[in-house]
C-alpha cells in the first residue's frame, strides 16, 4: 500500500471532512488502516508536510533563487546565516564554485525589498560573488515523485485557465490555516474550520476559489526525497537561444523527472538560462534523464549541479512577523 499511498497523496489530497476515509476507498483499504500507514510515514520522516502550496508571487511576495560564491571555510556559518530568514524556504550546498543556492521570498511590504536582502545576506556572509535569479518564465512546478514506478516517462504539462478573484480577509485568513501542516486524525480540518469560524462547505469552497485562481496551485503531501528512496537530485542548467527557449522550455517540462522548470536570467559569469530540476533513485539516473533531454533537444551547453547537502527545507509561512523582525534587525547592516 505504501507506494500507492505515497502517489496519491502528493498528486491530490481531498479537501473533504473525511480525507483519509476517501483515500481508503480508492486503495480498497480501511481508513484506520490508511491512517495508520500514513502515521508510520511521518514518524520515520518519509512525509515531510501535507497543507497547501501557494503561489508565492500571486500572494504579493517576490522571490527568487540565488547562489553565493562562499570560501569553503566559511560554508557553516555562511548556511546558518542564510537559513535565519524566514523567506529562505530551500538551502543547498551544491558542486559547483556558486555553492550555496537558496531560494528567498520577501513580502509585499518589505522595506528592504528583495535585492536589497540578497545585499544583506552577502555582506552578512561574506559571499565572495552572488547572483540573483528570478523566474522570467515557469514551464512547471509540480514535484510528484513517482513512487510506483509504473508512470510514463513523459507527461503533458496543462495550463489551466484561472478565474480571477479579489482577495478578502477571509481568504487571508483560509491562506493562513491552510499553509499548516495538517494532524494525522480522521477529521484534520476540523480544527481549522472552528477557528475560522466556517463550515467545511465554506472551507473547502474558498479554498477551491483560491485554487481556480491559481493563488493556491494544489493540497498535497510533500515527502523526503531521499528517504522516499529518491537519493539524488541534479540542479541542470541549459545555454539556450532566447528565440528558442519557449519551445525548449516546454519540451523539457514533459520529462516526469523534471519537477521545476524555468527561464531565468543569465550573466557575464553565470551562461545558464534554462533551470530544470530532476530527481531520480540515482545520480546515475539523474545523469541518463539530463543526456536524454540533451539528446533529444540537440542542446550541447550544460551542466549538472548536484546537492551534496541540504541546509533547510520547510514550506515558507506566508504573512510570519518574522519578516518584519528580521528587517528590522538587519536594514541599517553595512
Amino acid at each position: 500500500m505504501q507506494d500507492e499511498l505515497l502517489y496519491k497523496l502528493q498528486n491530490a489530497f481531498p479537501l473533504a471532512a473525511r480525507p483519509f476515509e476517501i483515500l481508503a476507498g480508492e486503495l480498497g483499504r480501511s481508513e484506520e488502516e490508511v491512517l495508520e500507514e500514513v502515521r508510520r510515514l511521518k514518524e520515520e520522516g518519509i512525509i515531510r508536510q501535507t497543507s497547501a502550496i501557494f503561489d508565492t508571487k500571486r500572494l504579493g511576495y517576490h522571490s527568487s533563487l540565488v547562489a553565493f560564491k562562499v570560501p569553503e571555510e566559511q560554508i557553516e556559518n555562511a548556511a546558518e546565516i542564510i537559513n535565519v530568514h524566514p523567506g529562505v524556504s530551500h538551502n543547498y550546498l551544491r558542486n559547483h564554485d556558486f555553492n550555496i543556492w537558496f531560494t528567498l521570498a520577501v513580502p509585499p511590504d518589505s522595506r528592504l525589498g528583495l535585492q536589497g536582502t540578497v545585499d544583506r545576506l552577502r555582506n552578512l556572509t561574506g559571499a565572495r560573488e552572488a547572483i540573483t535569479l528570478p523566474t522570467l518564465k515557469m514551464f512547471k512546478i509540480s514535484v510528484k515523485l513517482d513512487t510506483t514506478g509504473k508512470q510514463s516517462k513523459k507527461e503533458k504539462v496543462h495550463r489551466r485557465e484561472l478565474k480571477p478573484l479579489k482577495m478578502k480577509a477571509r481568504h487571508y485568513a483560509v491562506v493562513r490555516e491552510l499553509q499548516k501542516d495538517i494532524p494525522i486524525v480522521s477529521e484534520p480540518f476540523k480544527t481549522a474550520s472552528e477557528r475560522l469560524g466556517m463550515g467545511y462547505d465554506e472551507l473547502f469552497g474558498m479554498a477551491r476559489e483560491l485554487q481556480e485562481a491559481g493563488i493556491m496551485r494544489r493540497f498535497a503531501t510533500i515527502l523526503n526525497h531521499r528517504k522516499a528512496g529518491f537519493t539524488a537530485n541534479a540542479m541542470s542548467v541549459w545555454k539556450v537561444p532566447e528565440e528558442e527557449a519557449e519551445e525548449l522550455g516546454r519540451r523539457i517540462a514533459e520529462f516526469r523527472a523534471v519537477s521545476h522548470c524555468y527561464l531565468r536570467p543569465r550573466y557575464p559569469n553565470w551562461p545558464y538560462n534554462l533551470f530544470a530540476m530532476v530527481h531520480a533513485t540515482s545520480q546515475e539516473a539523474c545523469d541518463d534523464v539530463i543526456e536524454e533531454i540533451a539528446a533529444e533537444t540537440g542542446l550541447t551547453q550544460y551542466g549538472k549541479l548536484y546537492s551534496t547537502r541540504e541546509f533547510k527545507k520547510q514550506r515558507l509561512v506566508y504573512f510570519d512577523p518574522a519578516f518584519d523582525e528580521w528587517e528590522r534587525k538587519h536594514e541599517t547592516f553595512v
